[in-house]
C-alpha cells in the first residue's frame, strides 16, 4: 500500500482504521504493519486470503476526523480541499474539486466543472482564498491556463 501518513504509530497493530469504500466507511483493525520499499504491507484483521485483500485494492484507510490535528494555517490537508467548488477570478466557477494529484512538479488540483476536466497547479502565488468551511477555493490564473489545461473527455 502507499503510506500517507507521517503520524507515527498510526498503523500500529490493534489500530482501528476506516476502510472508505463506495459504500461508505467501514471500521478495520490493522492486524499487522511492515515497511517495504517506498510503500508497506498491511494486513487487517478477518482479511486473510489473497483475493480478500485484492478486493480492497483502489480503497483508502482513513482516521476518523476528531484524530487529525487542525492543519497549520497556511496549509491544508487534502480530504479538506476535495469537495471544494473551484473559481478562477477571471473565468469564474470552474467546477469541484475531484482530486489532488502529485506530478513530481507539484500538486494539482483536478477539477471537474461544465466545460470538462481540468488541472489546476495548486501554487501558493495563484491561491487568493480557501474557505474549507464553505467549501470554496478562488485562485486568480494566468491568463489561458484555464483554456489551454481543459479536457472535455
Amino acid at each position: 500500500m502507499e503510506v500517507l501518513t507521517d503520524v507515527v504509530g498510526r498503523l500500529d497493530p490493534g489500530r482501528v482504521l476506516l476502510l472508505a469504500g463506495v459504500e461508505g466507511r467501514t471500521e478495520v483493525r490493522v492486524a499487522s504493519f511492515r515497511p517495504h520499499g517506498r510503500g508497506a504491507v498491511l494486513r487487517l484483521e478477518g482479511c486473510e486470503e489473497r483475493e480478500a485483500a485484492e478486493a480492497l485494492r483502489g480503497l483508502a484507510l482513513e482516521v476518523d476526523r476528531s484524530e487529525v490535528p487542525p492543519s497549520p494555517a497556511g496549509s491544508w490537508y487534502h480530504f479538506e480541499l476535495v469537495g471544494c467548488r473551484l473559481a478562477d477570478r477571471a473565468c469564474g466557477e470552474l467546477g469541484i474539486v475531484e482530486a489532488i494529484l502529485e506530478d513530481g512538479g507539484g500538486h494539482l488540483l483536478e477539477v471537474r466543472g461544465p466545460a470538462g476536466s481540468v488541472h489546476v497547479p495548486w501554487v501558493e502565488a495563484f491561491i487568493v482564498e480557501v474557505d474549507v468551511q464553505e467549501r470554496r477555493i478562488e485562485v486568480d490564473l494566468p491568463e489561458g491556463l484555464v483554456e489551454t489545461c481543459t479536457s472535455t473527455s
